[in-house]
């Protein structure tokens, strides 16, 4: 039996119901179209994990992609984001097909590869690096907001110390320092 809770706390690890701190729903959706806050989405339903080993970035045939219901979650996403005061977006995406398909289908404006989005799950070394990069890039960002970021659970896990489910996002603000404030999740 122990070893049955010990599974239910470890499965509780990946599934981030909205925390006590977290701000209103209405309060997030503020901080995003004001440009206070940016999201950062884990792409929609692409069932499985990771990639086949021999995957290729540029062949989205050897990836892991969106099912039907993913296509119908990243469609979701885009109206919710509509429906919330925020029609457009600039919105970078990592390279893997599944995080371009979702960032795509949200139709909320021209998507944008960004290197540091890209996933890490098998390469675990490059973590901090990317990390940082995508810190020091969100320092650096000077273009129009709201700002939207389609990546992998790794990194988001990385930048915010949140999990997050296909198709949930995070909204954060980088602060002096490089700190990385959760605001909440959607």
């Amino acid at each position: 039996m122990p070893r049955f809770f010990a599974f239910l706390l470890l499965l509780t690890a990946f599934v981030s119901p909205a925390q006590a701190d977290d701000l209103p729903e209405a309060d997030l959706w503020s901080a995003l179209a004001r440009g206070e806050a940016f999201a950062i989405l884990r792409h929609a339903l692409a069932p499985g994990t990771g990639d086949p080993q021999d995957f290729t970035l540029g062949d989205c045939s050897t990836q892991r992609n969106l099912n039907g219901e993913g296509r119908r979650q990243s469609e979701a996403i885009g109206k919710r984001f509509a429906e919330n005061g925020i029609p457009e977006a600039a919105v970078f995406s990592s390279a893997w097909c599944r995080c371009r398909e979702t960032a795509e289908l949200m139709a909320l404006g021209e998507v944008r590869e960004l290197a540091p989005l890209n996933s890490f799950f098998r390469r675990f070394e490059r973590r901090e690096e990317q990390t940082q990069a995508i810190k020091a890039w969100l320092a650096d960002y000077q273009g129009p907001w709201p700002l939207v970021l389609v990546s992998h659970q790794v990194n988001i896990s990385a930048l915010t110390g949140r999990s997050t489910r296909s198709g949930e996002f995070v909204v954060a603000r980088l602060l002096p320092g490089g700190q990385v404030e959760v605001l909440g999740s959607l």
